[in-house]
């Protein structure tokens, strides 16, 4: 079995989106954490670009996050997150391109606007796992660096937080009314638009006991930007997902490298995760929230 090495920021929402899939599929896998700002080199080395994550795979490197779950898919036809009939495959394809490209980068302003704040907690974030050395560097670059994260990251104009809220809003409105029906964003069943959303929505939804939970404690202006969405439907929605899909590697978690090492076979998994998950939807749909009032 090709043993895969992966690159990460530890919190961002297209690392949780590739390290889920990674999860998912049961594959062998490093996984190494990395700084956003000091990660450049490698990366560039590496890939040509700066993006995280990347991820090596049969000897080659695979940057862009479309790019690796299909690879993933690929190598372990029984992960089988992307449908296989067409109108579907393309919806689901759909939905990811949408939070990928256009409401995630918005999102991600809100977000990063808060959490700049507070210095200290950002490289603690962003430092786990490293060694004691890096952190407190880390830490101490960090005033220097903020201006250069604002810029890229478009949080220079006085309305990238405000945007990057009400686009929460709308993305979070939106899941409700797709959901509605079946609990998934595609028939009746997690996909890649349900794995994409639900890590895209993690940072506003905060799931328990999961890789995208931020660690405690947590300054009173992230703890309130996400209790401002906590009992929105969209979050409720996004709990869920990550309560009945998410298996995550703890190796990965607990340090700057880890490892997994089960193999892939998952049809049986997904189908019992679906058949649960069909279920479950189907005795709390009454029940639910509806979304709030624009």
């Amino acid at each position: 079995m090709t043993d895969i090495h992966f690159i990460q920021f530890r919190y961002s929402p297209y690392n949780e989106k590739v390290r889920w899939a990674l999860d998912l599929s049961g594959l062998p896998h490093h996984g190494q954490s990395v700084m956003p700002g000091p990660h450049m080199g490698l990366v560039r080395k590496l890939t040509g670009q700066t993006k995280t994550p990347i991820l090596k795979l049969n000897g080659q490197w695979v940057a862009g996050f479309a790019r690796i779950i299909a690879a993933l898919e690929d190598h372990c036809p029984a992960l089988n997150l992307t449908p296989e009939e067409s109108d579907l495959r393309a919806r689901a394809l759909e939905i990811q391109a949408k939070f990928d490209d256009i409401w995630v980068p918005l999102v991600r302003q809100a977000v990063l606007y808060v959490m700049l704040g507070d210095l200290a907690y950002f490289a603690r974030l962003f430092g786990e796992g490293q060694p004691a050395l890096k952190r407190i560097g880390y830490r101490g670059a960090l005033p220097l660096a903020k201006p250069l994260i604002r810029k890229g990251n478009n949080l220079t104009h006085p309305g990238a937080f405000e945007e990057g809220r009400q686009t929460a809003k709308e993305a979070l409105d939106w899941v409700v009314a797709e959901t509605v029906a079946t609990g998934y964003l595609v028939r009746d069943r997690f996909t890649i638009a349900d794995l994409t959303t639900a890590s895209m929505l993690a940072a506003v939804a905060n799931p328990p006991n999961s890789p995208a939970t931020r660690p405690e404690p947590k300054p009173a202006a992230v703890t309130a930007w996400q209790e401002g969405w906590h009992d929105h439907p969209g979050a409720v929605w996004t709990r869920r997902i990550y309560a009945e899909h998410r298996v995550a590697t703890t190796e990965i978690l607990r340090g700057n490298r880890g490892t997994n090492r089960r193999k892939c076979h998952l049809t049986s998994l997904n189908q019992n995760f679906n058949r649960f998950s069909r279920k479950s939807w189907r005795a709390r749909k009454d029940s639910n929230p509806q979304p709030p009032d624009p």
